[in-house]
């Protein structure tokens, strides 16, 4: 039999770290219900949606622990009652009228005996001097690197550092996103967990072109000028490539390198079947932020043909699309140019600029 039928834990989650998980793990352990509500102000820079969605991914092992979530705007007064007020009204709003009553409140915080109170529950105050876990919302904020082993996979994926390289063929897009990988691994700490996310436009290449040679039982065997590409290829690429980014966010460290994405599938179906979809365009508008596009010039880089590339000719307008695209969606990118070397130190210098600036999240609501 549990130590209490159901019970509460409150907070703005932003973003969720290991110390509240402590307490829904004391909740859901002492409890046979457990209502988790999130409650988020809109000047927050981080969704009320995907700090629900992440601690919910985290808890989908748990049926009796419910997350919910709630808007709120009112500002923090402990001396107020009409604030007390309006925000324990929120909180009952969020729970509804799901029996059994609120019989514990689990809490960290000064305020969890007086809100216990509020809900006519047991207050139970766990590791407020934060010994158990030496972490806070506000230390997240500031360096989400220093406190990564404190966050859970889908934290993670929400906050790290996403850094594209994209490039016309044979422009060493593949060689700078590994080398970029690579050199972060090498840094040790939580930078080992680098991750490195391949094209799979090359892999679909690869496994269209076996199926064609295997259709083909006569005549010259089919080369990559023989392959037909179609709109729905182009929307396979997209989803492909972003649930590998996805799964590589969730085990990576606070950068994540991806040798394309969907934005440059856009440029990459205009080039093959004259057009952008509208499904492939959703896709491509529908990705995470990303916090920075390298884009590799063409210019002093021999062309290599190592049997999947046809397009030499079309390097300089392939690129010339690709700054027109990055222009237009406003987002942060730089071109590199140079020796294998010179592009990687640029690469790193910038990242390392992201890192230093630090996520810009915005304070909560106080």
């Amino acid at each position: 039999m549990s130590d209490f039928r159901h019970g509460l834990v409150i907070g703005k989650f932003y973003p969720p770290h290991a110390g509240h998980h402590f307490l829904i793990r004391s909740a859901a352990d002492a409890c046979d219900r457990v209502t988790v509500v999130v409650m988020a102000a809109d000047v927050e820079s981080i969704p009320l949606a995907a700090r629900v969605g992440w601690i919910r991914e985290a808890w989908a092992g748990d049926p009796h622990v419910r997350v919910v979530g709630t808007a709120d705007n009112l500002e923090v007064d402990y001396d107020s009652e009409e604030v007390w007020a309006g925000h324990v009204a929120l909180m009952r709003a969020a729970v509804g009228d799901l029996a059994p009553a609120v019989d514990a409140v689990f809490s960290s915080e000064p305020y969890g005996v007086e809100l216990a109170r509020r809900f006519a529950a047991a207050p139970v105050v766990l590791d407020r001097a934060r010994d158990t876990f030496p972490v806070s919302g506000t230390k997240v904020r500031a360096d989400p690197v220093a406190h990564w082993a404190d966050l859970e996979p889908p934290v993670r994926a929400g906050l790290a550092r996403r850094v594209v390289v994209l490039g016309a063929e044979s422009t060493g897009t593949t060689t700078l996103s590994r080398d970029l990988a690579e050199a972060l691994r090498a840094r040790g700490g939580v930078h080992a967990l680098t991750g490195w996310v391949p094209e799979y436009g090359r892999e679909l290449t690869v496994a269209k072109l076996a199926v064609a040679r295997a259709r083909t039982a006569d005549g010259p065997e089919p080369t990559v000028f023989d392959l037909e590409w179609t709109d729905r290829d182009f929307e396979v690429v997209c989803r492909r490539q972003t649930e590998a980014e996805e799964r590589a966010a969730r085990a990576g460290g606070p950068v994540l390198v991806c040798d394309t994405d969907a934005l440059a599938t856009t440029v990459w179906q205009e080039r093959y079947v004259g057009a952008v979809t509208p499904e492939v365009a959703a896709l491509a508008g529908a990705l995470p932020p990303r916090a920075l596009y390298l884009l590799t010039s063409e210019v002093g880089v021999d062309f290599e043909d190592d049997g999947l590339r046809d397009g030499e000719h079309l390097r300089a307008w392939m690129n010339g699309r690709f700054r027109e695209v990055l222009a237009g969606r406003g987002v942060p990118w730089l071109e590199l140019a140079g020796s294998r070397a010179e592009r990687l130190e640029r690469a790193l210098a910038a990242v390392d600029r992201l890192l230093t600036d630090g996520p810009g999240l915005a304070d909560p609501l106080g």
